[in-house]
Order: C-alpha cells, then sequence, then structure tokens
C-alpha cells in the first residue's frame, strides 16, 4: 500500500478543516448550546426524565449523532466532489493510487473530523448536565462506525453528484428528517402505537437507539440488531464505493 499517498490525501484534507476552524468545530459548539437551551430549557422543564434518565441528558447522544451524519457527509461529500468540480479528480485517478488508498484518505480525514465534532459536542454537553457513559466501549464503537460509514455514504454522494444542488440533495431531504424523526429528542415509546411501528422503518433509530444504549442503558431497540444495522449499512458503502470506482462510474465521464 502506498502509505505516502493515503499520508498526503488525509492531510490536505484536514488542513482544510484547520482553515476553516469556525465553520468546522465552533459550529457545533453553537448549534449544541442553541439545543440546550430551546429543548433543555423549554421541554426539559416540562419532561423531568425518560426511561429514568434526565431529559437534559437524554438528548445528548441523539444531539451527537445529528451533528456526526451531518458532518461526516459533508465532509466527504465535499472533499471528492471538489477535485471533480475543478478537474484535478484526473491527476489523482492517472497517478499510481490505487482506489483504496484514495478511499482511505479521504473516508479516513472526514471521519477523523466528525469523531472530534462528536467529543466537541459530549464535552460541551458536560456544561449543562451531568453525563455518565455505562458502555465507553460500546460507545466508542458506535462513535467510529458511525462516521465511518456516514462518511463512506457522503463520499458516493459526492461521487454521485453532477452539481452542487445534488451534493445538498439527500443530505437535506433526506438524511436531516430522518434524523430529526429517528429519536434524538424523544424516545420511541413516547409516540402513538402506529407511528411506532413507522418509525422502525427509519435506519437511524437504530443508530441513535444503540448510541444512548451505551450511555444510559436506555434503548428503544436490542443494541444487538443496532450494531447488525450499522454494520450491514457499512458494508452496504464499501460494496457501493467498489463498484463506482470498478465502473468507472461519474469518474470517466
Amino acid at each position: 500500500m502506498n502509505l505516502y499517498a493515503v499520508r498526503v490525501i488525509y492531510k490536505y484534507e484536514m488542513l482544510r478543516a484547520w482553515n476553516t476552524l469556525l465553520q468546522s468545530f465552533a459550529s457545533p459548539v453553537i448549534s449544541t448550546v442553541l439545543y440546550f437551551v430551546v429543548f433543555g430549557s423549554a421541554i426539559g422543564s416540562r419532561i423531568e426524565q425518560v426511561g429514568g434518565v434526565s431529559y437534559g441528558a437524554f438528548i445528548v447522544p441523539g444531539l451527537m449523532m445529528l451533528a456526526l451524519l451531518t458532518h461526516s457527509i459533508a465532509n466527504a461529500s465535499f472533499g471528492i466532489f471538489f477535485p471533480k468540480f475543478t478537474g484535478t479528480i484526473y491527476e489523482l485517478m492517472s497517478a499510481p493510487v490505487s482506489f483504496v488508498e484514495i478511499l482511505i484518505g479521504y473516508v479516513g480525514a472526514a471521519a477523523t473530523k466528525s469523531f472530534i465534532i462528536g467529543l466537541v459536542i459530549l464535552a460541551t454537553a458536560g456544561f449543562f448536565v451531568t453525563i455518565e457513559i455505562a458502555h465507553p466501549v460500546w460507545m466508542l464503537a458506535f462513535l467510529i462506525l458511525t462516521c465511518v460509514s456516514f462518511s463512506l455514504f457522503g463520499f458516493i454522494i459526492g461521487l454521485w453528484a453532477k452539481d452542487f444542488e445534488k451534493l445538498q440533495l439527500i443530505p437535506l431531504l433526506v438524511i436531516t428528517p430522518l434524523v430529526f424523526l429517528g429519536g434524538s429528542f424523544y424516545s420511541v415509546d413516547m409516540l402513538p402505537p402506529a407511528w411506532q411501528t413507522v418509525t422502525l422503518f427509519n435506519p437511524v433509530v437504530y443508530l441513535i437507539s444503540g448510541f444512548r444504549w451505551s450511555f444510559f442503558e436506555v434503548a428503544d431497540v436490542s443494541v444487538w440488531l443496532s450494531l447488525t444495522v450499522v454494520l450491514v449499512f457499512l458494508s452496504t458503502c464499501l460494496v457501493t464505493v467498489w463498484w463506482m470506482f470498478r465502473s468507472g462510474y461519474r469518474l470517466k465521464q
């Protein structure tokens, strides 16, 4: 494996984040503070506990998942779309670098940035509520798997998109609604029975439920089912990326 090429791509993508430090890392902190002001103060005063956990602490895993999904997709999709937009992707494709090395460089950088953002949000939440993590190894596992899986998904979107409008299409119209309706700020048990059934078709529910279980041992579905869904999604993304590079889909056009 050409580790030098992987390191160059990785460092370039990470430097892009450091050059836009306020946008990359300060923005999630401000958003987290606003969520705590709105949901923690306005709704938390009416809902004291959910599943034996204070409402303020209950929404922390959901807030982290909301940021992780959106930033993983945005970082990875823009990272590979920009070389396509400027035409420098052809220099990358003609260089002695395999698609695995390209993938590790771009997805690794996007996942690293999302991982840091997740930890920053967790630290910010600690100023508002007391957070105890029941299963830190599981928490880190879900955190890393989510960052990598959705960075891969963002990489696919970046390869697929032909313009900036399509780059934002799926994150805004599909991912954001799924996250908000996936139990970020409530438990599925709080919904009417019919909506509980509908909600279970939302894959984000399994991500948030498993991640929340690692904090409080409170979950809407089995943690093993959550882990299975994450691994299936990760495998599907890997196969899709492999097919796109092998066929040259949106790369040789």
